[in-house]
């Protein structure tokens, strides 16, 4: 039995230069900044008939390795990074159908400002916009904002779901019918159908209403990665898709399964939230070419551990610089503590307690992710074999090194096999992002 048809989606990190040493970088080495390339990417999505492009972000010049940033810098980890508001803006008018969304952390927003600019850019996207909330989780760009630290882990979220009830308020303080735009009756919007929402709760609190129009979608779809009980409790409550991780079937199920659960605790379907993994697939013309990619991948993270701990650094706040790498992980779980990533830290953790730091960084384990490896046909393949196990809503992919050409192996080479094979859209039905997103 085949699986259903499932959703693609692309988790973008950042808008920073990708993959700057690579052979097939071409001129974006020095012209990533520019729009022109990310344009282009987002019509190649929009080809494939994908349902949306996130854009990470994070407001800081990482310095968890050893307490400096040279390392980030001299290697272009995640940094220089520029502001993917005025991107999402850009990438809104160079598509059509693609849903476009920009993450905004509730601890670098005021509710009412973020409000505003997602409802402006649902609008010029003509109903396309999607917000990827995050509750923020570094100290250093929490300092950039001039706050000593981030809040607790649990008390951002109790924030963010305070954050999103304002929000959507907001959304909502003009009616459906509000603009009227009647010349005969000389009545341009009626102010009966705008309204004060008079919003205060323990953290935020907001008059409303929005100067803004009502936007096309109304309430604009959610987007959301939480691995931690509180980030799927939140999750569970206000997520219209969630960006999940799992490296095994067994994971991606469990995970889906809680969420479902948490969801008719709170009165929703399982279908009003769409599940998507994160995966991050290896394509060759043949399976040993493929294969031989991955080897060489596996090879350069074990010549370099000090880079791949710079990169886990940056998400859990704790510098691995201070640890012998030749210390098995079990060793270290009870001084392995962080207020940022919960769940990026367990996966480094769980499973791994005998194996030293070194070893895991050189055994080409895709971190929170499932394995997919082979001929774009075989990915397929694979890929529809994990839907129909798990009963998951989709994919997501992200990759390291981000080119025309390994662009072109997804959109070109692997979605024609997912779509031969009926399991995602060969067209869109939808003008509207929510409406594609919960066709199926």
């Amino acid at each position: 039995m085949a699986a259903d048809q499932f959703h693609l989606a692309w988790f973008l990190n950042g808008y920073r230069v990708h993959g700057w040493s690579s052979t097939w970088i071409g001129a974006n080495t020095t012209q990533w900044m520019l729009p022109d390339f990310y344009a282009e990417f987002a019509r190649s999505l929009e080809r494939a008939c994908f349902d949306y492009l996130i854009l990470e972000d994070s407001a800081l010049v990482p310095d968890a390795w050893g307490d400096s940033h040279d390392i980030y810098l001299q290697h272009a980890l995640h940094i220089p990074k520029h502001d993917p508001a005025v991107l999402a803006s850009i990438l809104s008018q160079a598509t059509s159908r693609l849903g476009i969304v920009p993450t905004l952390s509730i601890t670098e927003y005021p509710p009412y400002l973020l409000a505003r600019y997602i409802s402006t850019l649902d609008h010029v996207s003509r109903g396309r916009a999607g917000w990827n909330m995050v509750t923020g989780s570094s100290d250093r760009a929490a300092q950039n904002y001039g706050h000593e630290a981030q809040p607790a882990h649990d008390l951002r979220y109790d924030m963010a779901e305070e954050f999103t009830e304002l929000v959507r308020a907001l959304w909502d303080s003009w009616e459906p019918e509000a603009m009227v735009v009647d010349a005969d009756a000389g009545m341009f919007v009626d102010g009966s159908k705008v309204h004060k929402i008079d919003f205060e709760g323990r953290f935020y609190k907001s008059r409303g209403p929005l100067n803004t129009a009502r936007s096309p979608q109304g309430q604009v779809p959610i987007v959301q990665a939480g691995g931690s009980p509180r980030g799927r409790a939140y999750a569970s409550k206000h997520a219209d898709c969630i960006i999940a991780t799992g490296r095994s079937v067994a994971e991606m199920k469990a995970y889906r399964d809680d969420v479902h659960a948490r969801m008719v605790a709170n009165g929703r379907k399982p279908d009003e939230c769409k599940v998507l993994f994160l995966v991050s697939p290896v394509l060759g013309e043949t399976e040993a070419e493929a294969k031989d990619k991955k080897a060489r991948s596996v090879a350069a993270a074990g010549e370099h551990p000090e880079l791949y701990y710079a990169n886990l650094g940056f998400v859990t706040n704790i510098d691995f610089s201070v640890y012998d790498l030749d210390t098995p992980v079990g060793e270290l779980a009870s001084q392995l503590t962080t207020n940022g990533h919960q769940s990026s830290l367990d996966a480094l953790v769980k499973g791994n307690e005998h194996r030293t730091l070194r070893e895991i960084a050189g055994s080409g384990q895709p971190g929170q992710r499932v394995e997919l490896i082979g001929t774009p046909d075989q990915v397929a393949g694979q890929m529809g074999e994990l839907m129909e196990e798990t009963g998951g809503d989709g994919f997501l992919f992200t990759l390291d090194t981000l080119t025309r050409r390994t662009v072109a192996e997804i959109t070109d080479g692997l979605v024609p096999q997912l779509q031969k094979r009926g399991l995602t859209r060969k067209s869109y039905t939808y003008d509207h992002f929510r409406d594609n997103l919960l066709e199926f």
